[in-house]
């Protein structure tokens, strides 16, 4: 299991980073959008995926009982994705109105701009 979400990290990387390359504004958020997707995936596979009991200590015990879930992966996870959504809309928006300022979407249209 962990093979494939790593060939699938691999895959959203290789994507968000010819994304990112390409010359519309549109793909740039796309690509920033992928990357955000593959980082979070690292992350919560980083975390160990395990079917286990919650992380809770059980009274009179110095340690959870094995295997349990690690709960930072999937807070960490989960304010990566809120604060994601955050900027995706702002670059949306940005993207907007630069679209109805200079009519164009193509980012070496736009370096020549004034």
């Amino acid at each position: 299991m962990e093979l494939l979400l790593a060939v699938v990290v691999g895959a959203l990387t290789a994507g968000g980073v010819y994304m990112i390359l390409r010359r519309s504004m549109v793909e740039l958020v796309i690509g920033l959008i992928l990357l955000g997707h593959a980082a979070n995936l690292l992350i919560f596979t980083m975390g160990r995926l395990t079917r286990g009991q919650p992380p809770l200590v059980a009274e009179g015990a110095l340690l959870p009982l094995v295997p349990f879930a690690d709960p930072l992966p999937q807070a960490l996870v989960l304010t990566a994705i809120v604060i994601g959504f955050g900027l995706q809309a702002f670059a949306l928006v940005l993207i907007l109105r630069t679209y109805q300022t200079t009519r164009t979407c193509d980012l070496d249209q736009l370096r020549n701009t004034e």
